[in-house]
């Protein structure tokens, strides 16, 4: 029997595909919150370093964002159904074969693979979305549930988990998110229905070496940062040869004939603002799950399954503002409720600024529900925004452009909050007068911190009880000043997000000018 991927399977309904499309949006987005459970476990059971840890989560955002664009493009060329039947198939390969790595640089190179299938699988179920529900107001209800499947995700992924580490092995996350895409693949095979691109263009295959290699470069400018040095020539000239293939990826695509990314779309103040709010929700929002699970499980002892059962009100919070927010920018138009929810994040991130390492649960849930109520107000209005500037025929590209904005947005926030957080780290680290023995572990995570002081006291008996006792006191104080610090980076990145957003999105679509 020849199975026909581009063929428009019989007896689909609207809502069906709506279903089908979370599924898939829903095996991308835990894969990311799943991961971040399992964070301190990798330190213990892989021997993982925060540099590693950095490039664990960062390879699946990286390879995320430097080709959704190309994930588009070829999607509206030769097909959306396949393209998702593919890339859902991509996603469970990468997956299990995650599961069984040995060793940090096994697990990066895994999840690099899985961003490249996620890069195909996300802009897909948008696109699709956009073809589907072509009536505005059946659009902007379908966008809503597609933004709630995000917090659905953040939901199951850290109680998921958290019960299979706790139960299993840490590698088990990883064969949760296989099954699932397995189930996503099912569903998309007998229900999804194909559309394309008539005018099918090209590859831009300049325009996805140079975006590949730009963001690719900043990134790890960024992350080897703490190591190298702020300040230090190989820092710089990463820095420098980013900001010069970025220089040179707009100035191709803007001359291109058929470019990956159409730079004048940008010209749109709606999509340019409303790309520009999701790029720093999810830059900010990113960087505190990488912070906050390692906080609770390393600082306050949480378990991997408490862990992740403390994290729901975010995800509550989330869904419910997701669905809310799209009739309330119907209602009041997209400005005031993106401007609305940076402002809630701006809030929750200065009132995380203030933890220590006895804070109340009650106090850290509240700050974790203005997190979640401020990325669903911004979520589904922004994406909205993009989706209606445009065509349908050409919703891929838009699709993946919302995309890469979340995943540019996660990558750069993992990358610069968790930077900065370990360098805050390291420079408390160095207060203290003990062994080298203990220190030179303790400098590359908290958790290997912890892990030296545990068996100092093991080998050294009552002195080495001592000195591991004052280790963990001092590792756990210092990345909670690494933690607060972070968060006033994300702080200030929401707040001057929102006074663009007041001054540039348009209230409407349709509107000439950035004013009510």
């Amino acid at each position: 029997m020849v199975l026909n991927f581009a063929a428009p399977p019989r007896n689909s309904n609207k809502m069906a595909i709506l279903v089908t499309l979370c599924a898939a949006v829903f095996v991308v987005n835990v894969s990311t919150t799943i991961v971040n459970i399992a964070l301190p476990t990798l330190v213990v059971d892989l021997g993982a370093s925060t540099r590693d840890l950095l490039w664990v989560v960062d390879a699946f955002n990286l390879a995320f964002a430097a080709l959704v664009l190309a994930g588009g493009s070829l999607s509206d060329r030769f097909g959306r159904r396949p393209f998702l039947i593919a890339g859902l198939a991509l996603f469970a390969f990468a997956s299990l074969g995650g599961a069984f790595s040995s060793a940090p640089d096994q697990l990066i190179g895994w999840r690099a693979l899985a961003g490249i299938a996620a890069a195909v699988v996300y802009p897909v179920t948008l696109s699709i979305l956009t073809n589907v529900f072509v009536e505005r107001s059946e659009r902007v209800m379908a966008i809503g549930v597609w933004g709630a499947a995000t917090g659905v995700s953040v939901a199951v992924g850290p109680v998921v988990g958290g019960a299979l580490i706790e139960h299993y092995w840490w590698g088990s996350i990883l064969v949760f998110n296989g099954a699932v895409a397995v189930l996503a693949l099912v569903l998309a095979f007998a229900l999804v229905p194909n559309s394309s691109d008539p005018s099918t263009p090209p590859l831009d295959k300049s325009g996805l070496l140079l975006s590949v290699l730009a963001l690719g470069s900043l990134v790890h400018a960024i992350i080897e940062g703490p190591d190298r040095g702020w300040s230090s020539p190989s820092t710089a000239i990463g820095f420098g040869v980013a900001a010069i293939l970025l220089t040179v990826f707009v100035i191709r695509e803007s001359q291109a004939r058929h470019p990956m990314l159409d730079v004048r779309l940008f010209k749109n103040l709606r999509f340019t603002a409303a790309s520009g709010a999701v790029t720093s929700a999810f830059f900010a929002m990113f960087g505190f799950i990488f912070l906050v699970t390692q906080y609770f499980q390393a600082v306050r002892e949480y378990g991997a399954l408490e862990t992740g059962v403390r994290m729901l009100p975010v995800a509550g919070s989330l869904a419910i503002f997701s669905l809310v927010s799209p009739r309330l920018a119907v209602w009041i138009g997209t400005k005031l409720v993106v401007a609305s929810g940076l402002l809630s994040l701006t809030a929750a991130f200065t009132w995380t600024s203030t933890v220590d390492v006895s804070t109340s649960y009650i106090q850290i849930a509240g700050q974790m529900v203005l997190l979640g109520a401020g990325l669903g107000l911004i979520s589904a209005p922004a994406t909205e925004a993009i989706m209606g500037v445009v065509p349908t025929d050409k919703a891929g590209m838009g699709s993946a452009v919302n995309d890469a904005t979340r995943e540019l947005g996660g990558t750069l926030g993992v990358a610069v909050i968790g930077s900065v957080a370990l360098s805050v780290y390291r420079e408390g680290l160095e207060t203290a007068d003990l062994p080298e023995l203990l220190m030179d572990p303790a400098r590359e995570s908290v958790g290997a911190a912890l892990e030296a002081a545990r068996q100092a006291g093991e080998s050294f008996g009552s002195t080495g009880a001592i000195a591991g006792a004052q280790l963990s006191e001092l590792a756990r104080a210092q990345f909670v000043e690494g933690f607060t610090t972070g968060s006033l980076v994300a702080a200030a990145i929401t707040a001057v997000a929102a006074i663009l957003t007041l001054v540039f999105l348009p209230a409407h679509p349709g509107d000439e000018t950035p004013t009510d």
